[in-house]
């Protein structure tokens, strides 16, 4: 049996030292087709190397989640200001315009409700069905030392493979469950495994301390989850944090459609991620919006 990593020597992340990817932009994406890179230069903004989503996927576990229970009315007028748009295909057909052009990031794994065990999931997209609807990547949950940790990491791996076949770049969520730490150290571990397996980026969460180190030893690109609804202050410190310390972007949906001005803070986020924006300047913007709305 393997050992597990007891090393005395410190690790060294060489945080100030960014990843070379020759032939692209995006860290980690150098060797992919022209077709998946097409994708993620969809996803990602060429300009900046980054990326605001808006994750509206909820319903497939929680249901009519507050602020999702009318997307054609609440979500639809916001889907213009970011960069992309994660969901399931049944809110992309029954709701979504096709004229919107933003890429589509889309939910591919379910099964369990929120009162079962969420980790007990499977592949709920068939890989054609993607393509039907054009979708610029496809993603799913992984429950790194959860339960069915190894039925996750399996579906994950499947829709790797069917990505690669048709082009389409694969997104992991690291999933957190009720008895898991969320610290630097569990990050590492499941942002690596995700991206050691193929994936084209990852979803995590961020944490205050040592974060970089979670950026600087996943080899592709991370996007920093939204996680439960903050002030609106501390939701663009979050970002602000995280994308100081190397993530690629952010995938929000309480902290934007659950604010008292989601157009707004949408885009102050955007501030924030493509323009550096610190968050001081970025809740200004974001009171200047919502007073003028």
């Amino acid at each position: 049996m393997p050992e597990a990593d007891t090393s005395k020597k410190q690790k060294q992340y060489h945080e100030d030292v960014p990843m070379e990817t020759p032939g692209f932009f995006l860290k980690g994406a150098g060797n992919l087709d022209w077709g998946m890179k097409n994708r993620l230069a969809r996803i990602f903004n060429p300009d900046t190397g980054r990326t605001v989503m808006l994750a509206i996927d909820h319903g497939y576990f929680q249901g009519p989640t507050t602020g999702l229970e009318r997307i054609d009315l609440n979500i639809v007028p916001l889907m213009p200001h970011a960069d992309a748009i994660m969901l399931t295909r049944g809110i992309l057909r029954t709701t979504v315009p096709p004229s919107l052009t933003k890429p589509i990031v889309m939910r591919c794994s379910g099964g369990p409700s929120i009162l079962k065990e969420l980790s007990n999931e499977q592949l709920s997209v068939d890989i054609e069905d993607a393509i039907r609807m054009n979708v610029a990547a496809i993603t799913l949950q992984v429950f790194i030392g959860g339960e069915h940790e190894t039925r996750s990491i399996h579906n994950m791996t499947k829709l790797v493979d069917m990505g690669l076949r048709y082009g389409i770049p694969t997104m992991a969520v690291t999933a957190v469950g009720k008895d898991m730490v969320r610290d630097a150290k569990y990050f590492r571990l499941a942002c690596r495994i995700c991206a050691e397996l193929g994936v084209q980026f990852v979803k995590t969460y961020y944490v205050p301390e040592d974060f970089e180190t979670i950026t600087a030893s996943c080899p592709v690109p991370i996007v920093m989850a939204g996680g439960k609804k903050l002030a609106e202050f501390d939701a663009l410190t979050m970002a602000y944090h995280a994308i100081q310390g190397g993530a690629s972007g952010v995938d929000m949906g309480r902290n934007i459609f659950q604010s008292d001005a989601p157009e707004a803070m949408m885009k102050a986020v955007s501030s924030v991620v493509h323009q550096n924006t610190t968050p001081k300047e970025a809740y200004e913007i974001f009171e200047t919006l919502k007073n003028q709305k």
